[in-house]
């Protein structure tokens, strides 16, 4: 029982900087393998469903032009998003009250309302009447409009979780105060907001399949249309699943990583 214990807790390798030796890395690695492919095995096995890959490998282009046009948008948008995270953020502890009023007023409905909501009346109502009729850039800033209500949460809390001693010590030492966040404030601030940000860039990623409700070709949207031609589904879907997954979990294990470094 002592040995059977010890396969799936390591006291003293956890102790020593949370590592586990190989052996019993592999081995709790392969039995959880065990555990959850044994159920989905049996699931998909019961389905009175015949996979048919082969039709859907013909159309293997479309899936790698829209999986390689999400990592486009999510990366283009990500970046936007910060720049108006940046200015929300500014705004939010601005002298002026009606542009604090506005960052509120942004930052609450962005927040409070879904995403798919917010494509609709963007592109139908704003970007229609405005006159853009780029569906690639219009998605790419709706992206990045939703995702700044929650970059400029993320900048606002790490930079006040900055000591108010850092403050002062500049205040102290004859610093303006751009020179205070410049050198001083911000380059704290940067490292704990850095595990945030890059998960919001996995959300991202996530909610750029809500895009193809504008017909923006996309990964989602590609398969959609692969399975309406293949009349595959669970071939056509299964792919963006894994294709996301790709995706997402480097972003989310390095993640991780950037927030044990930061402790």
């Amino acid at each position: 029982m002592f040995k059977i214990k010890n396969l799936f807790i390591n006291e003293l390798t956890y102790k020593n900087n949370n590592s586990l030796s190989w052996g019993v890395y592999l081995f709790n690695f392969f039995f959880l393998s065990i555990l959850i492919t044994t159920p989905v095995y049996f699931m998909f096995a019961n389905i009175s469903y015949d996979f048919n890959w082969a039709h859907v490998y013909e159309y293997k282009q479309k899936f790698i032009n829209g999986f390689f046009m999400t990592i486009t948008i999510s990366f283009f948008a990500l970046i936007l998003s910060f720049i108006i995270g940046l200015f929300f953020t500014y705004a939010q502890n601005s002298k002026l009250i009606i542009l604090r009023f506005f960052a509120r007023f942004y930052i609450e409905i962005i927040r409070g309302t879904p995403l798919l909501v917010q494509i609709l009346i963007f592109f139908y109502v704003f970007a229609n009447n405005l006159g853009f009729e780029n569906r690639y850039i219009v998605g790419t800033f709706i992206l990045a409009i939703f995702s700044g209500a929650y970059v400029s949460e993320i900048i606002r809390a790490a930079l006040q979780s900055i000591d108010k001693d850092q403050y002062e010590t500049s205040i102290s030492l004859g610093m303006s105060n751009y020179q205070t966040y410049r050198y001083i404030i911000f380059p704290q601030a940067f490292k704990r907001m850095l595990p945030s940000l890059t998960g919001q860039f996995a959300s991202i990623i996530k909610d750029s399949s809500l895009l193809s409700i504008i017909a923006i070709s996309e990964f989602t949207m590609n398969a959609q249309e692969v399975d309406a031609i293949t009349y595959s589904t669970l071939e056509s879907y299964i792919p963006l699943a894994i294709g996301y997954l790709a995706l997402t979990y480097p972003i989310s294990y390095y993640t991780n990583r950037l927030e044990k470094d930061i402790k």
